[in-house]
C-alpha cells in the first residue's frame, strides 16, 4: 500500500508541475505588449520594440486591407532556439516600410550549413 500511494503522489506532482510550466507560458505569451503601427512613427515603432525586447505590431495591409500582425524583436536573444533576428518591415504613420526585426528559422542545410546567409 506504500508503494502504491507514492506513485500516486508522484503521478500528482508532475501533473501540478506541468500544469504550473504551462500557466507560466501562456501567461509570458500574454505579457507582450501589442501595439498599431500606424498610429505610430518609425522612431516611436523601432524604439518600443528596443526598449520592450519583444512586442506584437498590428497594422492592416495597404494593399489588401486585411489585418496584419506579428511578433518583433530586439535581437537574437528574444529568439526561441533555432531561430535568428531577421531584419523585416512595417508600416508605420510616416513610413512605407519602417526596418525592425522578427525571428525566423534557421534554414541549414544537411551538412548543418546555413542555406541563406544573414542579411541585416
Amino acid at each position: 500500500m506504500g508503494r502504491h500511494f507514492l506513485k500516486s503522489w508522484e503521478v500528482i506532482m508532475k501533473t501540478i508541475l506541468l500544469a504550473a510550466c504551462l500557466t507560466l507560458l501562456a501567461a509570458e505569451a500574454q505579457a507582450a505588449s501589442r501595439y498599431v503601427t500606424t498610429k505610430m512613427s518609425c522612431a516611436q515603432t523601432q524604439s518600443v520594440v528596443r526598449n520592450q525586447g519583444a512586442v506584437i505590431l498590428r497594422w492592416t495591409s495597404p494593399t489588401s486591407g486585411v489585418p496584419r500582425y506579428d511578433r518583433y524583436v530586439a535581437n537574437d536573444h528574444f529568439c526561441s532556439a533555432g531561430e535568428e533576428a531577421q531584419r523585416a518591415y512595417v508600416p508605420t504613420a510616416d513610413a512605407r516600410s519602417c526596418p525592425v526585426y522578427n525571428c525566423k528559422r534557421i534554414e541549414r542545410d544537411f551538412f548543418k550549413r546555413r542555406l541563406f546567409p544573414l542579411r541585416h
